[in-house]
């Protein structure tokens, strides 16, 4: 017997939520004391971490920007150890348009899955290669790294990481967001900045994990990147400590990420994140093929807000 599948018309939670965050002017930040356009870097000249606050991976997701520029603008300085604070993909979130402003997320690749040696070290060209290709050093020199994101919707904040159990310690050392997305090694698309390089192996000290602060243009997002910047180093001990309420993780690991592979992809009912699914439940539907629950239990993250092909349609996780 052969089986009909259904017939979905592209069905995407609306952008509903205000901006309340804007971009502002870069261009003071642009001459930092590395060798490399905004990257900024302050070595205490006492032992301790090489610490590196990234934002700006993703042009639109400015909750980062705001953390970076107030560690700049307060003269934060560390008292052991290094902290670099770098503005990644400037060129895209100079691209910002009010009327689009989901659109810059990336000019041609997405700067958080081209972290491979075979792409930087291959002929391939893009501003987000090219700006990569720039900030390799930075990602060398870092014994621990926070990556500042921002999410489409307005969902709770989470960690994301490798999935080592350094990473899994840092972030449950530094606090809330209490959810953690864990990542298998080798199971998300491409590579990213907290894959990168020693950050990718095994046995290593040091961590890298990414914060996604909640909704791009939210206050409270920026006002959580900013907090969250603080914990982290005072985590580590290169600015006073801070006040820490200890929080219970709540962990969900990566099972399935589907791409979008055709304009039809498209979600069996609105979705913004966090949804779950029982096993067998049909999720989605592109290109004549069904996407359903792996798992009972299935929690979503990240759907996309609208099929782009080639990019994360969405991530099926387990709780564990």
């Amino acid at each position: 017997m052969t089986q009909t599948l259904p017939t979905l018309t592209p069905d995407f939670a609306p952008d509903t939520a205000p901006i309340e965050v804007l971009p502002r002017d870069l261009s003071a930040y642009r001459q930092g004391n590395t060798g490399i356009d905004y990257v900024h870097r302050f070595a205490s000249g006492k032992p301790g971490p090489h610490v590196l606050i990234n934002a700006l991976t993703h042009g639109n997701e400015i909750c980062g920007m705001v953390a970076a520029t107030h560690l700049l603008d307060r003269g934060v300085r560390p008292k052991i150890g290094t902290l670099t604070v770098s503005f990644a993909n400037v060129e895209a979130y100079e691209a910002f348009d009010i009327a689009q402003p989901y659109e810059n997320r990336q000019l041609v690749h997405n700067l958080n899955r081209i972290w491979s040696p075979a792409l930087l070290d291959g002929t391939e060209h893009s501003p987000e290669l090219r700006r990569a290709r720039e900030l390799r050093p930075v990602l060398d020199a870092a014994d621990y790294v926070l990556d500042i994101h921002s999410t489409r919707a307005p969902v709770q904040p989470f960690w994301v990481y490798p999935e080592f159990e350094r990473n899994a310690g840092l972030a449950q050392a530094v606090g809330g967001p209490p959810v953690h997305l864990v990542m298998p090694v080798g199971a998300a698309p491409g590579t990213g900045v907290t894959a990168y390089g020693r950050h990718g192996e095994p046995g290593i000290d040091g961590g890298a994990v990414v914060v996604e602060c909640g909704q791009h243009f939210a206050q409270s997002a920026a006002d959580l990147a900013t907090d969250v910047s603080l914990r982290f180093l005072a985590h580590l001990g290169l600015i006073d400590p801070m006040p820490r309420v200890a929080v219970a993780a709540r962990r969900f690991r990566l099972l399935e990420v589907h791409m979008v592979t055709s304009d039809d992809f498209a979600f069996v009912r609105p979705v913004l994140g966090f949804e779950t699914f029982d096993q067998g439940a049909l999720i989605a539907v592109q290109a004549g093929r069904e996407i359903r629950s792996p798992c009972d239990g299935c929690t979503i993250f990240m759907p996309t807000r609208a099929p782009v092909i080639g990019r994360e349609g969405v991530y099926l996780t387990v709780p564990v």
